[in-house]
């Protein structure tokens, strides 16, 4: 199928592309188009206008500074899966950006485009919540940040609001150790399940998705150090998620998972 009929306008700069969004509402921007071009194909989607901010050069900033790595909305899943900076100050990005897609949908979506879609099973937004970025909207109004724990709101869903554009996500740099994991049919498939594990101290956290409408930010006071151990307060916590996860198996798989990410965050994968 072909998209409905719309406008499409081509931003140069951040401002351009504002002024657009506030004299047509219900537009949508275009970023790298791996998740919105499909939409309107099948005509899920029906914009009447098309943003198009991919002339917007300073969208696509990745720098680290003030203890932070900062992520413009136009950095594409390749660059965070390739960047040695990256690599070096939030090492378990790069390694959840390679299990993104393909490597034609890595080389055209952007990290704003990921976040704005939201998808449940999707690495980026978990990433997100599990290191604790921040989103960072600006509009015509001005410009406001977002823990990406209260963006992410449900199936699909966000806290971007009519005229906001994410222009860029925050990462604060942390001397804890995190793992990933995830669980597909076949490589380049969205997750089944998938866990990012943070060692801090004695405790830390698991960051679950793929199980329901959103990431699941998880604390963990002490982490057991023998397996059989970890796997008892795997399986609570995933019991006491606020998710409709009827499937045993996906249970089961949400606690492989886990397990993996913390030896991997330990250092023994």
């Amino acid at each position: 199928m072909k998209p409905a009929a719309f406008q499409y306008f081509r931003a140069s700069t951040t401002d351009e592309a504002l002024d657009r969004l506030a004299q047509h509402p219900g537009s949508k921007v275009l970023a790298g188009g791996q998740s919105l071009v499909p939409l309107m194909n099948f005509r899920l989607s029906r914009p009447d206008v098309l943003i198009d901010i991919n002339g917007v050069a300073d969208l696509g900033r990745l720098a680290i500074e003030d203890g932070e790595l900062r992520i413009g909305a136009l950095v594409r899943h390749r660059q965070l899966a390739e960047s040695g900076d990256v690599a070096g100050a939030v090492p378990v990005l790069p390694l959840a950006a390679k299990h993104i897609g393909h490597w034609a949908i890595r080389n055209r979506g952007t990290i704003g485009g990921s976040v704005a879609h939201a998808d449940p099973a999707s690495e980026l937004p978990a990433a997100l919540v599990a290191l604790q970025g921040t989103v960072v909207l600006r509009s015509a109004r001005g410009e406001r940040r977002v823990a990406a724990e209260e963006f992410f709101q449900g199936f699909f869903n966000t806290d971007l609001g009519e005229g906001e554009l994410i222009v860029e996500v925050r990462i604060p740099i942390s001397k804890s150790r995190f793992g990933f994991n995830e669980v597909v049919r076949r490589p380049g498939d969205f997750a089944l399940v998938g866990a990012y594990v943070e060692r801090s101290g004695p405790g830390g956290s698991v960051t679950w998705f793929g199980l329901g409408g959103r990431p699941e930010r998880l604390l963990v006071d002490a982490w057991p150090q023998d397996a059989a151990g970890r796997g008892t307060l795997l399986e609570e916590l995933v019991e006491g998620l606020p998710l409709d996860v009827s499937e045993d198996y996906k249970r089961a798989m949400a606690v492989t998972v886990a397990e993996r990410a913390y030896q991997q965050a330990e250092g023994e994968k």
